[in-house]
């Protein structure tokens, strides 16, 4: 028998436990959980399939409300758990959850910076750092390198909304005009706006997009102020009209006042000489300065130097100075930019941010090393950056760090005051949960007008639900349980010919499959396997 005549005879569209992975999972999507899946009936994209039926509830762990919390007042939640336990299928929950959220109520929204994917950031922060291949390169990580690269996101999901052609990353939303109501926005507010763009917006190259976004904005033109570029245009001309006057048109006598016109005419020259070597040279020079400190100092945006500094020549001068810029280590000037992107997304109803931190052992530098994990991730505990007014961090982190953090000081608990940031120690599911999950798979994958049936239905009379729940229980995980299943499947069809019409599945099969896949979970907890 093969698993096409096992699923027809039981009128089962698609093999419910073939994916593993949330992101990829095209039940997992079927399921009512993720942001685009508003429908009570999805149509199979193969051909002559019905309409597929949706679970009556959707399967979440537990946890899952403690986590997300109130939607409207974003908090902070720190999950632990182990591979395949369901952390990713947690943060696309969140994000549909937010997505419905916003579509209800567009006075109230939430802006979701998904900090999940680290690989360019980590990249650009290697780089920085010399390209180190052997030791651990994320040593020096700091909280200002996560609020760089939280804020380059932030700003590219607006910059998105505002001037397409920039990232392919997904935009903001902003309304159906942006640009006209952004252009009715204060002026503070649209210098806000600016200057996010010209430190944060890793798509702009050259600065063009800085231009862009001003003349948009009808803002004043930057660089210097109109006087002193008026005075670099025609400050020679003064000095010359006097010198020729004294000499062409007034009849002075051949003393100290022929003398004096000469002077002055001298001193207004030399004036004008100064103000150009400023213009063109010291100021060049301090923006070139700037912009190499932007460029050093921002280790986790990916964005070359010609852009900082491109962008940089289009601002004001005075900006330079004005200690805005997040130019040192120091973190005040991140919150404050933190601050600005708040007070321009309000006006679009946006009243809180949230955070999404998710794959963090996934990077290529990283590959799963629990030191390098450790280095790059516990910056990030701070207490004051976790508990900001109106912004919720969700971080979903693997197992190891969970270890970590237990072997560490009561110094480090007590800035990172963990008892107040909504801790999940481990991730955890029982088999009476994940029989619930593959029950709920079981039914997307059938047709709406079928009869309904549950897991155990598939399985010979001498299988209670209790044992197929200790043999899911065993499994610990969705994953290993999604695993678990599938090879039942398998290993039945395997086993009887379609002559034979045997379609429950005998219990020998689940007790030998049990034992096989329950010694691969251990062997896979002490890490003598890959998988």
């Amino acid at each position: 028998m093969n698993l096409s005549q096992f699923f027809e005879h039981w009128s089962i569209v698609e093999n419910p436990f073939r994916d593993e992975e949330a992101r990829h999972d095209a039940i997992f999507a079927r399921m009512g959980i993720t942001p685009n899946t508003h429908s009570q009936h999805v149509e199979d994209e193969s051909p002559g399939s019905a309409a597929l039926a949706l679970p009556r509830a959707q399967s979440m762990h537990p946890d899952f409300e403690k986590i997300l919390g109130d939607i409207a007042h974003p908090s902070t939640s720190i999950v632990f758990g182990e591979k395949g336990s369901g952390k990713t299928a947690i943060r696309l929950q969140l994000a549909a959850k937010i997505d419905r959220h916003n579509a209800e109520h567009p006075d109230r929204k939430v802006f979701l910076i998904p900090y999940d994917d680290l690989n360019a950031a980590l990249d650009r922060f290697n780089s920085s750092q010399g390209g180190k291949k052997d030791a651990n390169p994320f040593t020096s990580m700091r909280l200002v390198d996560h609020m760089d690269a939280i804020l380059s996101i932030g700003t590219a999901r607006v910059m998105g909304a505002l001037l397409p052609g920039g990232h392919d990353a997904p935009t903001a939303d902003l309304g159906e005009q942006p640009a006209k109501q952004a252009r009715k926005l204060p002026q503070t507010v649209r210098k806000d706006l600016l200057l996010l763009q010209a430190i944060y917006d890793s798509a702009d190259t050259s600065g063009q997009r800085t231009t862009q976004l001003r003349q948009m904005l009808k803002l004043p033109i930057g660089g210097h102020n109109p006087f002193i570029v008026m005075l670099l245009w025609i400050g020679w001309v003064p000095a010359i009209a006097l010198f020729l006057s004294a000499r062409l048109f007034l009849d002075l006598p051949e003393d100290w006042m022929t003398m004096g016109t000469d002077i002055l005419s001298g001193v207004l020259l030399l004036a004008w000489g100064m103000l150009m070597v400023k213009a063109f040279l010291l100021d060049r020079l301090v923006v070139n300065r700037v912009a190499g400190k932007l460029s050093k100092q921002l280790r986790m945006v990916n964005r070359p130097a010609s852009g900082f500094l491109g962008s940089l020549k289009r601002m004001p001068r005075g900006l330079l100075s004005s200690g805005e810029l997040p130019v040192d280590d120091s973190d005040e000037q991140r919150y404050a930019m933190l601050a600005r992107l708040r007070r321009f997304i309000e006006h679009f109803g946006y009243t809180g941010i949230l955070i999404i931190i998710d794959r963090v052992d996934e990077p290529t530098l990283i590959n799963g090393d629990p030191d390098r994990m450790r280095s790059v991730i516990w910056p990030l505990l701070n207490n004051k950056f976790l508990q900001l007014e109106r912004v919720g961090i969700k971080m979903l982190l693997p197992i190891e760090l969970r270890h970590a953090l237990f072997k560490e000081s009561s110094a480090f608990f007590q800035e990172a005051r963990l008892d107040k940031q909504n801790m999940i120690e481990r991730l955890s599911w029982t088999g009476a949960m994940l029989y619930d999950l593959c029950n709920a798979r079981l039914g997307v994958c059938r047709p709406a007008s079928a009869d309904p049936i549950s897991l155990i239905d598939l399985f010979d009379e001498d299988v209670s639900r209790s044992d197929l729940v200790e043999a899911l229980n065993n499994m610990q995980q969705p994953r290993d349980a999604f695993k678990f299943m599938y090879r039942v499947f398998n290993e039945h069809c395997a086993s009887v010919t379609a002559e034979d019409g045997k379609w429950k599945i005998a219990r020998h099969t689940l007790d030998r499959i049990r034992r096989d896949e329950a010694e691969r979970v251990m062997q896979l907890q002490r890490g003598i396997r890959p998988a």
